[in-house]
């Protein structure tokens, strides 16, 4: 009888340990496969840059990030109801706590921000979310170690002088073209 106990305090403890709190990461998870959205994984390969050629700092920088993540909703004559559904999604998403918001532009219904996982200087992601009602919105998860705002700046200059694979963009310049 004794023994119940502890077995039951286990199972209530990894109970209240689950988070069922919704993430971009299981967002991004349960659409990959849905039809209304376009999903991308892009490496860093994507940028083909000449590593010999950057500096400490900008080596720095790029070994910092490790990954885009890319979701896309399109919209059609079709799912305009779905979209509406999603978008309310991802704003519910965005507006937890761990998500600090940097910027925003636009209105409610239209618009982008920017927003960042963890401290000021030991970012993991950065989110950009951008929203049109004609056209869809797109969710795209910068994921690194330890990026910070001067890393990130450094990775901005370094994409200036990159000859970025548009092989990998395709699906993208297709959700674009309306």
């Amino acid at each position: 009888m004794k023994a119940k106990y502890p077995i039951i305090a286990l199972f209530c403890l990894l109970l209240a340990s689950c988070n069922s709190a919704p993430t971009l990461q299981k967002y991004f998870v349960e659409n990959t496969e849905n039809k209304n959205f376009i999903a991308l994984d892009l490496s860093p390969s994507i940028l083909n840059i000449d590593k010999t050629k950057l500096s400490a700092e900008q080596t720095k920088a790029l070994q910092s990030f490790d990954k885009m993540n890319v979701l896309a909703f399109k919209i059609n004559d079709k799912n305009k109801a779905q979209f509406e559904i999603e978008r309310t999604k991802v704003n519910l998403i965005l507006k937890d706590t761990k998500y600090q918001q940097l910027m925003k532009f636009g209105s409610g219904k239209e618009g982008a921000s920017v927003s960042y996982v963890g401290s000021d200087d030991h970012i993991n992601e950065f989110v950009l979310y951008g929203n049109k009602k004609d056209s869809g919105f797109v969710v795209v998860r910068i994921l690194g170690k330890d990026m910070n705002p001067t890393n990130i700046m450094t990775l901005i200059s370094v994409l200036k002088s990159s000859n970025i694979n548009l092989e990998q963009l395709k699906p993208l310049q297709e959700l674009l073209k309306k």
